[in-house]
């Protein structure tokens, strides 16, 4: 069996190479693909196979494909512009005969009113429609979305969002890739769609209190409206347009489209997922 993991130079693809290698796979089994692949270094030195791939550029992700079984198909970075490079990547699949297909999608992707979803419901269709043998992972928030917020806290002694009382069952990028190892090299996935999250969803109350912990000085949450945290955010300096982005996230989550706590990703991985502070923690003093 051999499994190429796309985008393997980002944040999520180089935890989930070495989160394969951890898992015994070895190491000429393994495909790491980028469109750079200079940045594929540290895979290289460890015997694994690089190879260009870009999402907008078929014939590279053709040529990567060949003799490969498993796909780890990461979604692109650029939320509204990243469907049909995925398309590219699942026409490829489906051309070379890939056995098994795994999507890194968010939740609720095909049914919510979601500023983030419209990419990822249009992936999910696709994969199904091309035939190919798929699992979708539905990741939930990333807990280091959050370092950020707790490093501006510091100065400020507030987090302020416009997400009201909702919650959000985050989960570590090393959680997160140990599940799609699991995905990757088990049987018995195709077909599931799988919500990846932590145990536990979390107010930002709670991130206030988290932040208060590793800061070391008191920390509030801050509630304010849609419009304010636009106001607000444009008065900080990004423009509208992110400025919206960002407060239509909040509204996702104030809605509850993040609150689903799920067991599935710690049952994959064997263990609890990394708390809330914990996590951040680690991601603070990497």
């Amino acid at each position: 069996m051999t499994i190429l993991v796309t985008a393997a130079s980002g944040q999520l693809g180089r935890l989930v190479v070495d989160a394969l290698l951890e898992r015994g796979v070895a190491p000429a089994e393994l495909v790491a693909t980028a469109r750079d692949t200079a940045k594929l270094q540290s895979a290289a030195e460890r015997g694994v196979r690089t190879a260009v791939l870009d999402y907008d550029r078929p014939e590279t992700i053709s040529a990567a494909l060949e003799g490969v079984d498993t796909v780890l198909l990461i979604s692109g970075s650029a939320p509204g512009a990243r469907a049909a490079g995925h398309r590219n990547v699942i026409d490829a699949a489906k051309a070379a005969g890939v056995a098994k297909l795994v999507y890194t999608s968010v939740p609720n992707a095909t049914t919510a009113e979601f500023v983030l979803a419209p990419d990822h419901k249009a992936t999910e269709e696709a994969i199904a429609a091309s035939g190919v043998p798929a699992v979708i992972a539905r990741h939930n928030w990333y807990t280091e979305n959050y370092v950020g917020d707790v490093q501006q806290a510091a100065e400020s002694g507030t987090i302020l969002a416009s997400v009201g009382d909702g919650k959000v069952a985050s989960a570590t990028r090393a959680d997160l890739a140990a599940g799609l190892a699991a995905l990757l090299t088990e049987d018995g996935h195709l077909g599931a769609v799988y919500d990846f999250s932590g145990e536990h969803a979390w107010g930002y109350e709670e991130l206030a209190a988290a932040a208060s912990e590793l800061t070391g000085r008191e920390v509030a949450y801050t509630p304010v409206s849609s419009e304010e945290h636009v106001a607000a955010l444009e008065a900080a300096g990004l423009d509208a347009g992110t400025a919206g982005f960002v407060a239509g996230i909040d509204d996702g989550i104030r809605r509850g489209v993040l609150a689903n706590a799920d067991g599935t990703l710690a049952r994959l991985i064997g263990r609890p997922t990394t708390s809330l502070v914990d996590g951040l923690r680690q991601a603070i003093s990497a």
